[in-house]
């Protein structure tokens, strides 16, 4: 498995080998983090996820309120509840750690505060190319290639 460079996330510095605890990558060409793309390794696979309660690194966010699965346009809608007074955040599909068809859970590799400061979703621009580009970057921004040391990694 090919692992990035943390000081620049869209270089791949060198190899893991498989089975390695540490290995990650993202499910897209060269290893570059896609933020409207599922990673080939979180299980989705054209999955119904509504209603997957989803996981952030440092605890439960919500649950999947709508999941698309559309080619590089990929993405969650989260109903937050009582966390963030009910709103609604969107989730880049390239977010998605992996997901626990068993359990009906989606972990994300970002944690509570990353996700409460992103871009406010709105449901009728979260299709406008501004808002989207706005988003995509935002997660790109905040995109760490390393794995998170957390409850939900396998």
């Amino acid at each position: 498995m090919d692992r990035l460079d943390p000081q620049n996330p869209n270089t791949v510095t060198g190899s893991t080998v498989d089975g390695d605890p540490a290995g990650y990558t993202t499910g897209t060409p060269g290893g570059a983090f896609d933020p409207w793309r599922y990673r080939d390794e979180a299980g989705v696979a054209g999955a119904d996820l509504v209603g997957y309660k989803v996981e952030a690194t440092d605890g439960h966010i919500g649950k999947i309120d709508r999941a698309s699965h559309d080619v590089d346009d990929s993405y969650l809608v989260v109903d937050t509840g009582p966390w963030i007074f009910g709103k609604k955040v969107l989730l880049p599909a390239g977010t998605v750690n992996r997901v626990d068809h068993d359990e009906n859970k989606v972990y994300v590799d970002r944690d509570k505060d990353q996700i409460k400061a992103a871009p406010e979703y709105d449901e009728n621009t979260h299709t406008d190319p501004a808002y989207r580009e706005k988003l995509g970057g935002y997660y790109g921004e905040n995109y760490s290639a390393l794995p998170p040391d957390t409850q939900g990694r396998v």
